[in-house]
Formats: structure tokens, sequence, C-alpha cells
């Protein structure tokens, strides 16, 4: 087998190159968008104190050397989230970023550990603003790389046309044949052994050891994502308050929250939500989301208190975080994640070893 070469010799750039060209419009464009709406770009730090509070996410960590010699873990952010709405609660109202976030465990043709975040947040209006936002950015990003139609491994989506709105409870009873509110209480405690006989009956596997969280995502990976976003985006939205840690619960079911995800050709580009600015409740499901990250995986993050009392003076707002190299590939056509990055991240496993430094 031939070596593959580097990604900065020359034959490879110039293969890479029109897809980093479209980058450079889609991001011009996106960002023509935000300032004629009246939004103030932000450069939010990337070393934090906490990098974020979900189970499955893995942050890269190092140490902070004070003047004294002492030192501090710190974290590289897996969202510039905290940050952003510490600013809204020092009285910024409309923000966006392109933020460069580190996501570790993560490698694929849609994953790289260092990647670029655009999130937007809007204070005081509502996360269907955001679904319309995504809506325009979606057919702005294919216009600026010149190309009618978003396509990934032989799918195509249409950016031009309205998105499909899909709730989960939907799409799990479309898909699935699974009824899943009604294995949610009011208050929005899960029953595990509802949604196992559901699978099962779905003709899905189900393990001993599986949560209902487990149980919920395997039927979308499996059974939702793979047809969303066929023809036209989709908008999936609803979640279940378990599946939805910082969002704000929905006021016209109390078993979901106000969490939008925005799929084009079975690729999720978008995450969204109705914010949660209740700092009791935040605390109550971070400590979940980091006891379901020991028992999974032997380790835990800090809770970033100043984020938590941040929010006591947070406004209502809304807010979005969209993969903004994924949506380059899709509107460029490129087909891994590599393609659309000037100066990809060494991966160890493609380097031969390295001969031993003399002493």
């Amino acid at each position: 087998m031939a070596a593959i070469s580097p990604w900065w010799s020359r034959d490879r750039h110039a293969d890479r190159r029109p897809f980093l060209m479209a980058r450079g419009r889609i991001q011009a464009a996106l960002r023509g968008f935000f300032a004629r709406q009246g939004f103030v770009e932000v450069d939010p730090a990337a070393l934090q104190i906490s990098p974020g509070n979900e189970a499955h996410l893995h942050a890269f960590s190092t140490r902070a050397i004070g003047p004294d010699g002492q030192g501090h873990p710190m974290h590289f952010h897996t969202s510039p989230e905290f940050a952003c709405k510490k600013l809204l609660a020092a009285g910024e109202t409309k923000i966006s970023c392109f933020a460069h976030v580190w996501r570790n465990r993560e490698r694929g043709p849609l994953h790289h550990p260092e990647f670029t975040m655009l999130e937007w947040y809007r204070v005081g209006e509502t996360y269907e603003q955001l679904m319309a936002d995504c809506a325009r950015l979606l057919a702005l990003a294919a216009e600026a790389a010149g190309n009618k139609m978003l396509r990934w491994r032989g799918a195509e989506c249409d950016p031009f046309a309205d998105p499909e709105r899909l709730s989960v409870a939907e799409a799990f009873a479309r898909y699935a044949g699974i009824d899943l509110l009604a294995t949610v209480s009011p208050a929005g405690e899960t029953d595990r052994e509802a949604l196992s006989r559901a699978l099962q009956a779905a003709g899905l596997r189900v393990a001993p050891d599986d949560l209902w969280a487990d149980l919920f995502s395997r039927v979308l990976v499996e059974r939702i994502e793979p047809r969303l976003g066929f023809g036209r985006a989709t908008i999936l939205y609803g979640y279940p308050v378990s599946e939805a840690a910082l969002a704000r619960r929905s006021a016209d079911d109390p078993r979901t929250a106000e969490r939008f995800e925005l799929y084009a050709c079975g690729v999720e580009l978008a995450n969204a939500f109705g914010e949660l600015t209740d700092p009791a409740e935040q605390r109550r499901r971070f400590l979940i989301e980091m006891a379901e990250k020991q028992r999974i995986y032997g380790e835990t993050y800090p809770i970033d208190e100043d984020f938590l009392k941040a929010l006591e003076r947070m406004p209502e707002a809304s807010g979005a975080a969209l993969g903004f190299d994924r949506l380059v590939m899709l509107a460029s056509g490129a087909r891994r994640i590599e393609e659309v990055l000037w100066a990809p991240v060494a991966d160890p496993a493609d380097r031969p070893d390295q001969p031993e430094l003399a002493h």
C-alpha cells in the first residue's frame, strides 16, 4: 500500500484548496448575516475551569502553573457555552462566535479533536427563532460555496427548502413504533423497563446494564438519525428533559425540553436550547451527568461555580451551537473533515515510530 502524503504536501494541498477557499467564503457570509442582525462577535478563552459537564464529552486537560509555582488543573473547552452565557449575564444581548473547541476520543470522517463551533445567543427570543436562523445559514453556506445542494455520501439536501420540523416523540413513533413519552413521567422521571420492552418489541438489542439513556440513544442512532435531513433539512425538537441538561422545560409538555437538533443528509449539524437559567436545577442536572460519567468512564469534571453564579443574573435567552466544519463539508462536497481544515491535527496512529533521541 502506498503511503499517504501529509496534508502539507503540494499535491494534497492543491486537492484541498478549493474546499478551504469555500470555507473562507462561507465564514464571511455567516459573519455578514450576524452583523446585519446586530450581533456582536465575541472571542471567549478556550482554557477553562470546567470543559463542560455532559457525561459523554471528553476534554483535553492540562495544568496551569502560577507565579508561585503551584499547578492547577485546567481544561480546554468542549464548547464556548459557559463563557458566552457569562457574557449574557454581563449585559450582552446578541452574541456570536467562531470558537475553536476540543473533544477527546473523537476522530473520523465527521469528527476531529480540534474543530470550529459557531455559537450564537439571543436574549429575550425563543428557540423557534434559532430554527429560522439555522434554515437561513444553510442557504447562505450553499450560496457561498456555489452549490445548489448540500451533499454527503451520495445523499442530497435542498438548503433552500423549509426544514421539516419533527418532534422526538413523533420520530420514535414513525421510525421505531415506540411511544417514547409513555416512558417519561410528568416530573421527567424515566421508566427504563417500559422503554426496554418497547425496544425489544421493535427488534432492537437491549443489554442488562443498559440505562434508559442508553436505550434512548440506541433508537436515535440506529433508527432515527440515518433518516433525517434527506431532500430537505430536519429540525428534531422536544427532547426528553433527561436528554437536555442545559435546556429549560417545554411550556406545553413538562416531560420535554426546549432543545432541537438540525440534520442534513443524516448528519447532525446544530444543537440548540431555550436556555435553562435556574442555577439550582442546573447544578442538579450537572451532578446527574457527572455521576453517569463516573459510572461509565471512571472520571468527572469540576462544576464551574462561577457559571452557576452567572445564571442567577442571566436573562431568558436561546442559544445554538453549529459544527461549522461539517456545514462547510456538506456545502462544498468534501468527503472528510480534514479536507476543510487548514492544518489538521496530526494523528499519532498514522505516524511511524520515531527514533529515540540520543541522551
